[in-house]
């Protein structure tokens, strides 16, 4: 059982690194920790729900959300996210407070 806690443990923790390694990109505009609004105009994301971020990652990907005019800048952010990163993006934002 200590096994199984140990791996589960570890991957939590391999998650986090790969978030906080695949946000880096968006970093520039949204800050480190997500508490800043993106180039004065957008929210501040820290702490959105993950499914929220989903949302808002694959409709700027699909073209189909322009939230405050950022649908061009974000579509490009976003085009080389596969579902998995957006995933593992909106699980690290989740976690920032």
């Amino acid at each position: 059982m200590k096994t199984l806690w140990a791996i589960l443990g570890l991957s939590v923790m391999l998650s986090a690194a790969d978030g906080g390694a695949l946000f880096q990109k968006c970093a520039a505009c949204h800050g480190l920790k997500a508490e800043k609004p993106a180039l004065g105009k957008s929210e501040v994301i820290a702490g959105w729900k993950a499914d929220k971020t989903i949302e808002a990652l694959k409709g700027y990907k699909a073209g189909t959300r322009n939230t405050k005019g950022m649908g061009a800048i974000m579509k490009g952010q976003t085009a080389s996210l596969s579902d998995a990163d957006m995933k593992t993006i909106a699980d690290y934002v989740a976690g920032l407070k």
